[in-house]
């Protein structure tokens, strides 16, 4: 009986592998041995004309593109959003209308450590939406955290260098990072949200996503509001502390990819419910801080939050880097409807990142299928490397009587004031008022937890000048959480609120 399965077997395995797609070479052609290369004679050198020798050496060697200079390593996965409140009194994009449902790709990432880093590391958190509309693509490409540590793009390449790795032997090191910091008092409610549980979480499914600007919604009379997008996870969050990533680490370094493939697979689809925050205009000055600065959250007591939809996650991508990888998010991908704020982090980002794309997936990246829309496209670009959309028209200009291709007036810039004159001025900084508060919110574990996350890192810095300037602004920001801190690093008191006392808030 043994034999004759065994036969039975065999013969299925023969039946296969003569119905299974032959290999073939780029050009499509079959290939005919891919075990031995060709040779002149049993002994003799290999040929030149070894097509699918060379073909396969050259691909092996072109496999890699340019990393993400930030959010190197990343997760993605598919969903779909469904509106349940209607925003059409604010905003004339069509996904926000009422039972709406929209497709998306969502990557998960870490900002500064590099493609194949442990997910273990304390870090802030990518989380990218592309919204793939009924009136093209938007991007909404925020973090797991609410606020970030700079205020205007020009100190962006500062700030991630200070990050990275020392350019001398490669090692992250906390005295450039802080080094840094400390000429950014405005990073001190970065700093609480960051070493708090948020830094390292239990799973991408435990985590908050916001898009950390603020954008307009604007509706078809032309009008206006500054609105902040709050995505707030139904699995609720969760993260862990220095002890507890160490030990995660040393069992499963990559414990965020496997617990989203695991549940993903198993059908425990993760869903966040998205909430925003809707500002008048007129209402901007009212506050003691500029709401328009990246650094700030909106205190819901100020500016509650309104439910308007959920995300689900339900389906993993099949094959990493064609989707993952290549994924191109960019916050200039905007549809009607929604347009950005005058935040100046915000206006560097819209150049920055699509600018990052074309150079690491080339002009045409939006060709790809995970970044292509599902609308046409009906633009003039017939050229430039990897051009694969089939064009055939003879118009490649604008305008045109022999092919027409009208502007859309809902598309036009809405008609937003200005005033002032051309500056390089800082605005309101309020620059620990919110880390205060943040810090009070916590409970008795989490302020424990933040103090041994952030001393770990602190205590390491060798400047004393640095590490008392850094106190000062816990300090400033809550004297319970500047004392612990300082006794935490060993610092002098006497010092810190010496310095505290020099600060304006």
């Amino acid at each position: 009986m043994f034999k004759r399965s065994l036969l039975v077997v065999m013969v299925a395995a023969a039946t296969a592998m003569s119905h299974a797609a032959p290999l073939t070479k780029d050009n499509g052609a079959p290939v005919g041995d891919n075990q031995n290369s060709i040779t002149a004679g049993p002994n003799g050198a290999v040929l030149l004309h070894d097509v699918q020798l060379v073909q396969k050496l050259q691909r092996f060697g072109r496999e890699r593109i340019p990393e993400r200079v930030v959010h190197p390593r990343g997760t993605g996965v598919y969903g779909e959003f469904v509106v349940t409140k209607d925003l059409s009194d604010i905003t004339l994009a069509s996904m926000f209308k009422a039972g709406t449902k929209t497709p998306l790709f969502l990557r998960f990432s870490t900002v500064i450590h590099p493609k194949g880093s442990p997910e273990t590391l304390r870090d802030p958190h990518g989380f990218a939406i592309k919204f793939y509309t009924k009136e093209g693509n938007w991007d909404l490409v925020g973090n797991q955290t609410p606020v970030f540590f700079i205020r205007d793009a020009i100190k962006f390449p500062d700030f991630i260098h200070a990050m990275k790795p020392s350019p001398i032997n490669n090692v992250q090191d906390a005295n450039r990072v802080f080094d840094f910091l400390q000429s950014q008092p405005w990073a001190t409610n970065m700093l609480t949200y960051v070493y708090g549980k948020q830094g390292v979480p239990t799973s991408y499914r435990e985590q908050d996503g916001f898009g950390v600007h603020a954008y307009k919604l604007y509706n078809d009379k032309g009008e206006y509001k500054y609105v902040k997008f709050n995505f707030r996870s139904q699995q609720g969050v969760k993260g862990l502390n220095v002890k507890e990533a160490a030990e995660q680490q040393g069992k499963d370094f990559n414990h965020l990819t496997n617990d989203m493939y695991n549940n993903i697979n198993a059908g425990n689809f993760p869903k966040w419910d998205l909430h925003i925050q809707v500002l008048d205009p007129k209402d901007l000055g009212k506050f003691d801080f500029d709401p328009l600065d990246p650094t700030k959250i909106w205190p819901n007591d100020l500016v509650p939050e309104v439910k308007v939809g959920t995300m689900t996650l339900n389906r993993m991508p099949k094959n990493f880097f064609q989707e993952t990888e290549q994924a191109a998010f960019a916050p200039g991908n905007l549809v009607p409807g929604i347009e950005p704020s005058e935040d100046r982090l915000l206006q560097g980002r819209i150049f920055s990142y699509s600018d990052t794309q074309m150079y690491r997936l080339g002009v045409n990246h939006q060709q790809l299928p995970v970044n292509r829309p599902l609308v046409n496209v009906n633009n003039n670009n017939q050229e430039g490397y990897m051009n694969t959309g089939a064009t055939t028209s003879n118009v490649n200009y604008e305008p045109s009587r022999m092919e027409p291709k009208p502007a859309t007036e809902k598309a036009r810039a809405v008609a937003t004031p200005v005033s002032g004159y051309v500056q390089q001025m800082g605005t309101k900084e309020q620059n620990f008022k919110q880390a205060g508060e943040l810090y009070r919110s916590y409970t008795a574990k989490e302020k424990d937890d933040l103090i041994m996350n952030l001393a770990a890192d602190l205590g390491a810095v060798k400047d004393s000048e640095t590490k008392h300037i850094m106190l000062s602004y816990f300090y400033k920001a809550d004297a319970d959480y500047g004392t612990r801190m300082t006794k935490a690093v060993n610092g002098n008191l006497a010092t810190v609120k010496a310095k505290a006392a020099k600060l304006q808030d």
